[in-house]
């Protein structure tokens, strides 16, 4: 009896079956129902009978960096499923009674036997830890397991992530890899123990998406409230906007790339993508290189403007390679700030404009204190969302010869051409 089979367990004059899941002690058994909930039982008061193996034959030593593999199909596509932690990878710590990670790619697999049949799959873990722990050597390590996996034949990947910090780490991928691929972010807004989790719905579409046409760095998360389908936001335009609503993500300035049918998704599965529907403009599949620049310069920071800040928050930034700051409106400051400002760019920094609105371009040349911004040198972010062009000026400072340039030109989707009103 092994982890990811699914068994019945006779206990007094209560029967259960599901999927087993790993426990965090060697008395207790933890079954995952039909309907979502998990129960614990005492292994020595009760009867347990395995239903049905595991259907992944999965080898790994569960090192961070280590990949593994399950039984592989030539009709189907192989999706590498790359794990960082986050709540899609979480489970209940039964000795603390809090969420925690600790499920790898394989784990996944066996919680998610939707997945079966739909590719050929292959587990790495690159870290796990809850999203709020990620870091700028981590994204590193990260777009280095992606390429690898691609050049190794994958024909898509699906990185699992903690949700909170997704879509700067999407932002990181979609300039330190070229990928002739799609790479999907994808996460779960709630524990796979509980009956409302997402994890299941995102982890299929999000397979799908991997096998579809769309090369592009993308991010997979529920589209509405209802399990009927999930939006596809390309990776430099998306933000997390609710902390706990399944669809909290969000296409900024514009509509998702695409969606992925969750009921035609489920259907037969097959080694075609089902389900997907692009909307807008995309690259597509095969018809960019693999290549990587993974070089980041971590020593920027993002500055957020508030009426009434203390003067030193821009003081701190003495020193810094780069500063993004996050103004009002067209992308202000106060008046008495300027000359701060213009310190920072005459020691070296590039110092960026973007705007604390969630719609609409930067526009330093309306209103006086937009021009003395200029005149001291601030480089405007155009509709870049502030998140997105910290982590373009990380790479473009450790990558480009003018990194002020490089933030106006666009790379990956990150600036809207104009931007317009959109409804729905």
């Amino acid at each position: 009896m092994n982890t990811g089979d699914r068994v019945r367990v006779d206990r007094d004059d209560t029967t259960h079956e599901g999927v087993l899941l790993p426990s965090a002690s060697p008395d207790h058994l933890v079954v995952k129902l039909e309907s979502g909930y998990n129960v614990g039982v005492d292994r020595d008061a009760a009867d347990v009978e395995v239903l049905e193996r595991d259907v992944y034959d999965v080898e790994s030593d569960g090192a961070e960096g280590a990949a593994s593999e399950v039984a592989f199909d030539d009709d189907l596509p192989t999706v590498a499923l790359i794990s960082t932690g986050g709540t899609i990878a979480s489970t209940v710590d039964y000795r603390t009674g809090a969420v925690t990670a600790q499920f790898d790619a394989e784990d996944v697999l066996r919680a998610v036997p939707d997945l079966a049949g739909r590719a050929n799959y292959r587990g790495r873990v690159v870290a796990n830890i809850l999203s709020e722990n990620m870091e700028p050597p981590i994204w590193q390590d990260l777009a280095e397991a992606v390429h690898e996996e691609v050049e190794a034949g994958a024909d898509g990947v699906v990185v699992m992530h903690g949700t909170d910090t997704m879509q700067y780490s999407a932002s990181a991928l979609s300039f330190m890899l070229d990928t002739p691929v799609p790479v999907v972010f994808t996460g779960s807004q709630r524990s796979a123990d509980r009956p409302s989790s997402d994890n299941v719905m995102n982890a299929v579409c999000s397979v799908e998406a991997a096998k579809s046409d769309a090369a592009e760095v993308m991010v997979c998360m529920h589209a509405s409230e209802s399990d009927d389908r999930c939006a596809l936001h390309r990776g430099t335009r998306v933000r997390k906007n609710h902390t706990s609503r399944r669809d909290a993500f969000e296409t900024v300035g514009g509509e998702p790339l695409g969606y992925v049918d969750y009921d035609a998704a489920s259907e037969d599965a097959t080694g075609d993508a089902r389900g997907v529907e692009y909307r807008g403009e995309y690259a597509e599949r095969g018809a960019t290189d693999l290549d990587i620049t993974p070089d980041l310069d971590a020593d920027v920071e993002l500055v957020k403007f508030t009426p009434g800040m203390d003067p030193g928050f821009f003081e701190v930034c003495e020193g810094k390679d780069g500063v993004v700051i996050e103004g009002t409106g067209l992308g202000h400051v106060h008046t008495d700030f300027i000359d701060t400002i213009e310190d920072l760019v005459d020691d070296g920094a590039t110092v960026v404009m973007t705007s604390q609105c969630l719609e609409g371009r930067v526009c330093d040349r309306v209103y006086d204190t937009g021009r003395d911004l200029l005149d001291a040198g601030v480089v405007e972010g155009e509709d870049m969302l502030p998140g997105t062009a910290k982590v373009k000026l990380l790479w473009a400072l450790a990558n480009t010869e003018n990194p002020a340039e490089t933030m106006r030109t666009p790379l990956a989707g990150e600036m809207t051409d104009r931007s317009t009103p959109w409804t729905a």
